[in-house]
């Protein structure tokens, strides 16, 4: 068994930066209402919809209208808010993926009703997309994830829906069941219902054990299946079915609220972390077992958040959206939590901050949240975690329930070095996603995997960001989803590279 769950196996030294700090920016007032189907959502998803390098905010507004934010940035972040087709009421959150692989990113908005695909038309122009309409219906949507299986020419499209709003035996008990499309040729067909469904909030598709097919992670919310739901995995066999504890799923029941995953300690094998109420989980697989078993990381590790840390509001916290990062490129991964009540629950603390937990060499985390300057007291829900004007350091945009939208910049003094990687290739599924990048120097290994789905209903589009140190040249390996390999040697870094798949080389074994 993997008792070391986290330990760092890290053969380069790395020296101490300074801790982050971020600097609060103006941006125009938006925030998330609405009643009670609005106080889960408030997703904020971030996506270069102009072709400018630089990543647009699309922010879920609830009984108001969305708000699309254009990129305006320079050395200060500056977002403006415009006129687009997006501004939709009803919104919980979106996704963006370039669903026809025409180049353009497109989105996927989450609504209380009917959910929509917009086609990206450049310059920020966004049309219905004709592919593929959903049922217009009393659906409560609060949860996506997409990915390419082998050979198919569009994604496979997953939705995860809350509280069955026609069942008048409810809220409790009453989760509605989850939608799986997948496509036949340039088309798609019914719905394949994911039963059962136990109130999802989060959903990720993820190579867990780089197999080269993704499953269906799902996060519930315990709150409302009350007896007998609890977390999920979905293996995308021919039928997808769940993974059951006989093949070594281990049942977990929480307060789910948002998904994270990563290579956190260098092993090339992803971590999860699972925002709930009460305490988030930072969770390892257990790499002696032979299938998807899980591990909850130890209480000294750190990483739990599970009380306000200012404030004085004793009372236990709510996470939301969680994002994995290195804020200060020190070369350790950092953690990004979303904290806030879910209305007026007496329960739970109301007071409750945002969480920058910071990674130590030791592998534990330590909050950093007020040293950062990013502990604010509102609702927050969605949240993006990403480098807004390409400065090389990840800045931080999140939506609030009932409360302004805010834009912190990050301007750590002395922060470490950065490589920022894009993934081109030709055909369907341009973005490559399902790609895993690996960066080595020496003994050290830094792993990511491209996705769509996870956070709390939204998420990013854009490069992969790895922070570094002093590192000044590494060795990139792309392991891309149809299994081609590609070697990319002596990479300088403190910039951003964008690596295209050939079209020729044989297939390779993702090896960690």
């Amino acid at each position: 068994m993997r008792h070391d769950i986290l330990a760092i196996t890290c053969a380069l030294a790395l020296p101490a930066q300074a801790e982050p700090i971020f600097a609060p920016r103006d941006i125009a007032p938006h925030s998330y209402t609405g009643g009670w189907e609005f106080f889960v959502g408030g997703g904020l998803s971030s996506f270069d919809c102009n072709g400018d390098g630089l990543p647009e905010l699309f922010a879920a507004g609830g009984e108001e209208p969305a708000q699309l934010f254009l990129n305006q940035s320079d050395d200060t972040l500056r977002f403006d808010p415009v006129e687009s087709a997006l501004a939709l009421s009803g919104v919980t959150g979106s996704y963006p993926l370039d669903i026809d692989s025409d180049g353009h990113m497109d989105l996927v908005v989450l609504r209380v009703g009917q959910n929509r695909i917009f086609r990206g038309a450049g310059a920020c122009r966004f049309a219905e997309w004709q592919g593929l309409t959903l049922p217009d219906d009393d659906s409560w949507t609060t949860a996506f994830s997409a990915t390419w299986e082998a050979g198919q020419i569009l994604p496979t499209l997953a939705f995860g829906n809350y509280v069955d709003r026609a069942n008048s035996d409810g809220p409790f008990g009453t989760c509605a069941a989850n939608a799986l499309y997948r496509p036949t040729g340039d088309t798609y067909g019914a719905p394949i219902e994911l039963i059962p469904g136990f109130c999802a909030l989060s959903m990720l598709f993820s190579d867990w054990a780089r197999q080269g097919r993704a499953d269906l992670r799902v996060s519930n919310d315990r709150h409302y299946y009350v007896r007998d739901g609890a977390e999920q995995l979905w293996a995308m066999d021919g039928t997808p079915r769940l993974y059951t504890e006989a093949d070594g799923w281990m049942r977990h029941q929480l307060w789910g609220m948002g998904i994270a995953s990563q290579d956190i300690d260098g092993d090339g094998w992803p971590e999860v972390y699972l925002t709930s109420m009460g305490d988030q989980r930072l969770q390892a697989r257990d790499l002696a077992a032979d299938g998807p078993t899980y591990l909850d990381a130890p209480f000294d590790q750190g990483a739990t958040a599970h009380r306000p840390y200012t404030g004085d509001d004793g009372r236990p916290s709510t996470g939301w959206h969680p994002a994995f990062g290195d804020t200060d490129n020190d070369g350790l991964i950092d953690l990004f939590v979303t904290k806030g009540n879910v209305e007026q629950m007496p329960g739970s603390a109301m007071d409750d901050p945002n969480n920058l937990l910071l990674g130590q060499p030791d592998a534990t985390f330590v909050e950093g949240g007020l040293r950062a300057g990013i502990a604010t007291m509102a609702r927050s829900r969605g949240a993006v975690l990403s480098d807004l004007n390409g400065d090389g350091l990840l800045d931080i945009a999140v939506v609030n329930r009932g409360a302004p939208m805010e834009l912190y910049q990050n301007i750590t003094p002395d922060a470490g070095g950065y490589l920022s990687i894009d993934l081109l290739q030709p055909g369907p599924n341009p973005r490559a996603v399902g790609a895993i990048v690996d960066l080595r120097v020496g003994d050290r290994l830094w792993s990511q995997e491209r996705t769509i789905g996870g956070g709390h209903a939204g998420g990013s589009a854009g490069p992969l960001h790895f922070g570094l140190g002093e590192v000044q040249r590494v060795q990139i390996t792309v392991h891309w989803p149809d299994g081609t390999r590609t070697q990319h040697e002596d990479i300088p870094t403190n910039q951003g590279v964008t690596l295209t798949r050939p079209n020729a080389p044989p297939p390779g074994r993702w090896e960690p």
